[in-house]
């Protein structure tokens, strides 16, 4: 459990953990140098159960950042992210090591999905069966690391978070998923709370945010370690390439010329190749 100034929403985090059906767990709580009393509660709960380990920064490491050095005081077989502002189902717990157990070749899961019309929860995908549902039918390296569960082992394999602002655990489902196979999971496992505090406001208010994920797509899909096909790598990078020319154009109508530019600048792509890709089919 990552922390920063989380005073109002903390205690019902902790809770959600201590009420798991799920005993066999610790939490490790790192705080990166709140100015509320976040600390403060956390210790309080420390204090009633020795499960629960409270940690603070010398400094403010930032998101991604913090969620390594949560990982780096871990001792358990899997890793679960609660974020502070969050909470996780009194079953949770129990049904994401449960699933995971039944593919131990699995490094990872990917939990709140929408149901899937073919196949009944959990059910396995190879890495390029993972990148193939990713690309060409529903989106899945967009889930934030509340809807997932590592393996310890393959975490660390992968090197861990990147440290990438915003877009660290699409990056991260990517890089797991060209090594090891993905549970995939149901609804009902943790909770999602929105509030004005979060960090995702900016997504919504600046084009360049999600524009971000474009171009990481872009890096994976050219990676020499990626497990599509080659025709379906290259069919996979124009769909995205036609994304990315569509962003700078929408930015253009919607926000402004010089937002544009730096979108277009991002991309690589030139004046025609914009045009092309983003007004034609």
């Amino acid at each position: 459990m990552t922390v920063y100034n989380r005073e109002k929403y903390i205690s019902q985090a902790i809770e959600s953990v201590i009420n798991s059906t799920y005993q066999n767990w610790e939490l490790i709580i790192v705080d990166d140098r709140s100015k509320d009393s976040s600390v403060e509660i956390a210790r309080k709960y420390a204090g009633q159960d020795s499960r629960i380990k409270v940690f603070v920064n010398e400094n403010n490491l930032g998101d991604y950042p913090n969620r390594n050095q949560a990982a780096s005081y871990a001792s358990g077989k899997y890793i679960k992210y609660v974020d502070a502002d969050d909470m996780i189902y009194p079953y949770g717990l129990e049904i994401l090591v449960q699933y995971m157990e039944i593919f131990p070749d699995a490094g990872y899961g990917l939990c709140s999905l929408d149901q899937d019309v073919l196949e009944i929860y959990p059910f396995k995908l190879n890495p390029s069966e993972a990148y193939k549902r990713h690309y060409f039918s529903k989106s899945l390296f967009h889930k934030a690391p509340l809807s997932a569960i590592i393996r310890m082992d393959a975490f660390r394999e992968v090197g861990g978070f990147t440290g990438k602002r915003m877009l660290g655990d699409f990056e991260m489902w990517h890089l797991l998923s060209k090594k090891y196979p993905v549970v995939l999971m149901p609804h009902g496992v943790a909770w999602y709370r929105v509030h004005d505090e979060q960090e995702m406001s900016l997504h919504r208010a600046d084009p360049m945010e999600p524009f971000k994920y474009l171009l990481n797509s872009i890096e994976h899909l050219n990676a020499s370690d990626c497990p599509l096909e080659k025709k379906d790598r290259e069919m996979a990078l124009i769909h995205q390439n036609k994304k990315i020319a569509r962003s700078v154009l929408s930015a253009l109508k919607h926000h402004s010329f010089k937002k544009a530019i730096e979108l277009k600048k991002a991309s690589g792509l030139g004046f025609f190749d914009t045009i092309r890709l983003g007004v034609f089919k």
